[in-house]
């Protein structure tokens, strides 16, 4: 499996950002159980997930503080990284 996300730290706080599926994000159960999948790839950080809608513009869902700041952030300036795992 393959996945992008980011690892930020701002503002004293390191969290993760994973990029899903719109559809999970608009599933607040199955967005919940993927920030629980994703904490095995980023142990003891907060996890929000970030997804796109058809025009490009990004959605948040995870911790309000986090997900509240990411919106402020262009999405290029977010280091993303491509994760593969086994």
């Amino acid at each position: 499996m393959t996945f992008q996300g980011a690892v930020v730290k701002e503002q004293g706080v390191t969290f993760a950002v994973v990029i899903v599926k719109k559809s999970v994000i608009d599933n607040h159960i199955e967005a919940d159980e993927a920030i629980m999948g994703f904490q095995q790839f980023f142990p003891g950080l907060p996890i929000v997930l970030m997804a796109q809608d058809h025009h490009g513009v990004p959605t948040y869902y995870g911790r309000r503080d986090i997900s509240k700041f990411l919106a402020s952030v262009p999405l290029q300036a977010i280091p993303w990284k491509k994760y593969t795992t086994r």
